[in-house]
């Protein structure tokens, strides 16, 4: 018998002053049973970071060889922006950055060896490649509190990031990182 996918709701108050950007969310996200939880955790932070007009998470949770797992699309449906988490290989973020005009990736792993993995390796436009390093911390302390219903307050300010569960407030960062050649 095959494991089905889990089902997490958040509810979540978005207020990102740094791109001024206020919205009341109803989020629903697919859990595979391969995926840990900071994964998961990571994919609804990238989201909330890059949460813009046509975003949506890829269907299923993890994303496919021929998927993001969160990807922004113009009101014809073209990709404008293919947005990664964890530690994609570089033949994916190159075939990505064919694809779509801007990648990113949210990586909630290790950044040094990340970086050290994508040295070197052929990436197209890997100049406009943008790469983040999610705080570990800050990840493992929102997976501990995970729950399948969750209600949110996150704050995004000069690069910080403040979460509210019930009474009590996570921060954590999220830096750019620069890609080694």
């Amino acid at each position: 018998m095959a494991l089905t996918a889990t089902i997490y709701n958040f509810d979540v108050e978005l207020v990102d002053t740094d791109r001024h950007v206020y919205e009341s969310l109803a989020l629903r996200l697919a859990r595979h049973p391969s995926e840990s939880e900071e994964y998961l955790v990571a994919r609804l932070i990238a989201y909330l970071l890059e949460f813009a007009d046509g975003i949506e998470f890829s269907p299923g949770g993890l994303s496919s060889a021929d998927e993001p797992a969160i990807a922004i699309r113009d009101l014809t449906g073209a990709l404008t922006a293919w947005i990664d988490v964890g530690t994609p290989d570089a033949e994916r973020l190159h075939k990505a950055s064919k694809l779509a005009r801007r990648v990113a990736v949210y990586t909630h792993k290790d950044p040094a060896q990340f970086l050290k993995q994508l040295a070197g390796k052929k990436i197209h436009n890997a100049e406009a490649l943008e790469i983040y390093a999610l705080d570990r911390e800050f990840v493992n302390a929102l997976a501990s509190r995970l729950e399948r219903r969750v209600a949110l307050t996150v704050s995004i300010s000069g690069g910080e990031l403040y979460v509210s569960i019930g009474d009590e407030t996570i921060t954590g960062s999220s830096a750019r990182l620069r890609r080694q050649e």
